[in-house]
């Protein structure tokens, strides 16, 4: 395994932190594999945003594209992250994979050596002529000197809370320590009602929980500087613990969480807390049937001795996989539209508040703060993207770019660990010995 040190990555530049906090409040295509690029004059795009809301506005989206007559209109399949892992493997063997495919840093690193992923560095490039990236969109994507996917949007985990939920156990601020919030747990686990709901299954869910709360604790790098696992710390082994502990205070099927269970749970009132990203926003009314003004949310707790500001964070991107030239093009065309700031507002709000921006004039595009969502929620997106320029994705710490991670995260280690604890009840330092050895057996196999 190698790590190659490409530029730091930084936090969201204050120019860009200061346009957002100073902005005014502001059907069809999911078949089945697909053929390269779809075959004929169809460009093919897999994703793996599968509620019906998201796929619905990108699918209008991508109507209106088609109707600018372009060589290759595109067609949207939607895939399943608990899948893609072998589905792209299978598709690449096969020479079946989609023009375009939807990617997170670390599952970049695994599809690369499939060898089909193309460098995007030209059309990156000029977007950020365009509309200036923040540096931590692209830098995770750049190794090599090219890079490999086009950023498309963010994504930051909260601590979301039911106001209405905690006052009535007598808590009227947000936890904001470990200590806070493991009271706040347990003052609001009663009459059938958990006082957090936290997933714990083997999925992408909760490996990004437990890493935000890693990353709280200083625990966010886990690789030596030569790039082997060093995930058998102190640090480490506490920050489990304290999951086990919080754990006590979720609903007894946790164990089969991922990312739908603990937001049902909280919009129906069984957990007062959840932590999760900013698909919370658009549906808590509908949902919950309480106001808006019910809805609260912070930042990541942390240990009150030692603590830090920390949430997993990354950016989406797009990686180009046709291996025709001309269509390789027509791909890099499409993404280059749904940037633009008439479109790319539409684009963030298949699911607003969760698809945050990448782009300074992103974030002050009309068709981005003009969403109800956005505008009535205004002070908790803000949160979010101040939320941002702490957070960080495994692998890819103070400028790492670990070219296994992908084989980490696509076995869900962490969640591993998670279960062993929860499922299985091994004590947090043996479990987390365990996937020491997990990630060791991962990257050298």
């Amino acid at each position: 395994m190698t790590v190659r040190r490409i530029r730091r990555r930084a936090p969201l530049s204050a120019a860009l932190v200061a346009l957002t906090l100073g902005a005014t409040a502001c059907g069809g295509g999911t078949g089945g594999v697909a053929e390269q690029g779809g075959g004929g004059d169809t460009l093919t795009l897999w994703h793996m945003e599968q509620p019906p809301n998201r796929v619905e506005a990108w699918q209008e989206l991508i109507d209106r594209y088609n109707e600018t007559d372009p060589e290759f209109r595109v067609e949207q399949q939607v895939q399943d992250w608990n899948q893609i892992y072998t589905k792209i493997a299978g598709a690449v063997q096969s020479s079946t994979q989609p023009d375009i495919l939807f990617t997170i840093p670390d599952f970049t690193t695994y599809v690369r050596p499939l060898g089909k992923v193309r460098p995007v560095t030209d059309v990156v490039e000029q977007m950020d002529g365009e509309h200036q990236y923040i540096e931590a969109a692209t830098a995770p994507y750049t190794d090599e000197g090219e890079v490999w996917a086009v950023p498309m949007y963010g994504m930051v985990q909260m601590l979301w809370y039911r106001k209405d939920l905690l006052a009535e156990a007598g808590i009227t601020e947000a936890p904001a320590t470990w200590d806070d919030l493991l009271a706040a747990a347990q003052a609001a686990t009663k009459d059938g009602q958990s006082g957090i709901a936290l997933p714990a299954g083997k999925n992408l869910a909760t490996d990004q929980v437990i890493y935000s709360f890693m990353l709280t604790n200083g625990a966010g790098n886990f690789f030596t500087e030569d790039g082997q696992p060093d995930f058998d710390r102190p640090e480490v082994v506490e920050t489990f613990d304290f999951y086990d502990r919080l754990m006590e205070f979720s609903p007894p099927d946790s164990a089969n969480y991922s990312w739908g269970e603990p937001q049902a749970a909280f919009n129906s009132g069984a957990a007062a807390m959840a932590i999760e990203k900013g698909q919370y926003l658009a549906p808590f009314e509908e949902e919950s049937g309480r106001p808006a003004e019910d809805l609260g949310c912070a930042a990541i707790p942390q240990p009150a001795d030692g603590g830090q500001p920390g949430s997993i964070y990354y950016s989406n991107a797009a990686m180009v996989l046709s291996e025709d030239d001309t269509r390789a093009q027509a791909a890099e065309d499409f993404l280059t539209w749904l940037l633009q700031p008439e479109n790319y507002g539409e684009f963030l709000n298949a699911e607003p508040g969760l698809f945050l921006p990448l782009t300074e004039d992103g974030v002050t595009a009309e068709s981005w703060t003009s969403s109800e969502v956005i505008t009535t929620y205004r002070d908790c997106v803000d949160k979010m993207l101040e939320q941002s320029q702490s957070g960080a994705l495994f692998g890819f710490v103070d400028g790492q770019y670990v070219d296994e991670i992908g084989n980490i995260s696509g076995q869900n280690v962490l969640a591993q660990v998670v279960q062993q604890i929860a499922v299985e009840g091994k004590d947090p330092a043996e479990a987390v010995a365990a996937g020491q050895q997990m990630m060791q057996d991962a990257v050298q196999g």
